[in-house]
């Protein structure tokens, strides 16, 4: 479908409207503007844009509406604003997803970032859906290849499952959510980046998607310059995308960096509106916001197609049981730790596979294949256990036979982890199996 589609130029004419409601401010305080004479008119989330009479204007969204006023967030810090200034309701963005987005970046409103012309969509959709009724969703589907030999054998993905990334600074992190992008079987992939640092919005579409990648992604960006309401739209808005696409039948890839940074911009807006910060800082409101993201995500019904999803979170410290952490590995299938050790020692992806585990296992698959699973689970952990001994020269050959057979095969396992794989899941057990074989330790 083409950008200038008549049919999508008569859609854009039709959402046009001739008149404008304007209204005044009447308080500035805490962050927040009261403004009268828009009562009767505004929606919560609508956006306006207050006239200063000595700046530039100032954009907002409303937050509140009550009998004789409504409460404005501005987008910037409202230095200048004079009582009295002019606020004028715009018309409410239309969001209107359509298969032409494919290969293109985009902000959270529908607007274009890579400098080529848009058109919205036939369908205006809501950002805030509803995901699928409980009942009505399929199970979980297929086995995917990730293009990586660890996630082919030792953590499947399937068809509608939603994991969790969850990593520091600097291990790693945006690299592995590009080689999915790129590699993991999927109709379509959307991207949500989400306060991401204006330089690497351009490096992850040019250099870690590049153009292979982008055609057949949906790039929604919120820089970390931008207010606290596009960042936390930023999400919604991808996930309005990945429904669209989902509901043309096709399969889903969805990327989130980082779940961890809506969260943060929920809290400076939740700040605003008086709700008081109880889980570490963050506010009651964040665990139904996520878990309501995620539950968006996942099987469809019917003829639909299926949202896979990982969700990105910066953990700090490697502290597992911080709050975001904490509420992510409650509401999703599974969860893939990256370990800064395994990345200072050059391993990448650096996946700590003892701390990470995928709910799609046992059924994702067969009975062999979980025996190998288990196999190599047993001698990681064996090793893990007894490292410090081992480096420190007190391991003996001959007290524990499990050990003996862990040492054997750590190196070879340990660069099995860090393959790239292009030949298919079975390509990947086979070698798992050799692998361990060779050293002796295959399962009969």
């Amino acid at each position: 479908m083409s950008d200038l589609d008549p049919m999508l130029l008569k859609c854009e004419f039709d959402r046009l409207s001739a008149t404008r409601h304007m209204g005044h401010v009447a308080c500035v305080a805490r962050g927040v503007i009261e403004v009268a004479g828009l009562e009767s008119h505004a929606r919560i989330g609508d956006h306006v844009t207050l006239r200063r009479r000595n700046g530039p204007a100032l954009a907002g969204e409303v937050l509140h509406v009550e009998a004789d006023l409504i409460h404005m967030l501005p987008a910037t810090a409202p230095d200048g604003v004079c009582l009295g200034d002019r606020v004028i309701l715009q018309q409410t963005p239309a969001f209107a997803p359509g298969m032409h987005w494919l290969g293109r970046v985009i902000d959270p409103f529908g607007q274009p970032l890579d400098g080529k012309p848009l058109l919205q969509g036939v369908q205006t959709q809501d950002i805030m859906q509803a995901p699928p009724a409980a009942v009505d969703r399929k199970p979980l589907g297929a086995r995917m290849e990730t293009g990586l030999a660890m996630l082919n054998t030792m953590l499947p993905l399937v068809q509608g499952q939603r994991v969790g990334l969850f990593a520091g600074s600097g291990v790693g992190k945006s690299t592995l959510l590009a080689t999915l992008a790129r590699s993991m079987q999927a109709d379509a992939v959307v991207v949500a980046l989400v306060g991401e640092r204006g330089r690497e919005v351009n490096e992850f579409v040019e250099y870690a998607l590049g153009s292979e990648g982008m055609r057949r992604s949906v790039v929604v960006a919120a820089t970390s310059d931008q207010s606290a309401l596009a960042r936390r739209r930023c999400a919604w808005s991808a996930m309005s995308v990945a429904e669209y696409l989902r509901d043309q039948g096709m399969n889903i890839l969805f990327l989130a960096d980082s779940v961890t940074r809506f969260a943060e911009a929920h809290r400076e807006i939740a700040v605003a509106t008086g709700e008081q910060p109880s889980l570490r800082g963050f506010p009651p409101s964040v665990t139904p916001l996520i878990a309501g993201l995620c539950e968006r995500a996942g099987p469809g019904k019917g003829e639909q197609g299926d949202i896979t999803a990982v969700f990105s979170v910066l953990v700090a410290g490697s502290d597992m049981d911080e709050p975001i952490a904490d509420i992510l590995r409650g509401v999703l299938d599974g969860h893939i730790v990256l370990s800064r050790e395994i990345a200072e020692r050059g391993r990448f992806p650096a996946i700590d596979l003892s701390r990470s585990v995928s709910r799609s296992l046992p059924n994702a698959a067969t009975e062999e294949e979980n025996l190998l699973i288990s196999q190599t689970r047993r001698l990681v952990g064996s090793y893990e256990q007894s490292e410090v001994m081992i480096k420190a020269g007190l391991y003996s050959e001959g007290a524990d036979p499990l050990l003996d057979q862990a040492v054997r095969v750590h190196d070879e396992l340990d660069a099995f982890f860090a393959r790239s794989e292009t030949d298919g899941i079975k390509n990947s057990f086979d070698r798992l199996q050799l692998i361990l074989r060779r050293s002796g330790t295959a399962l009969a």
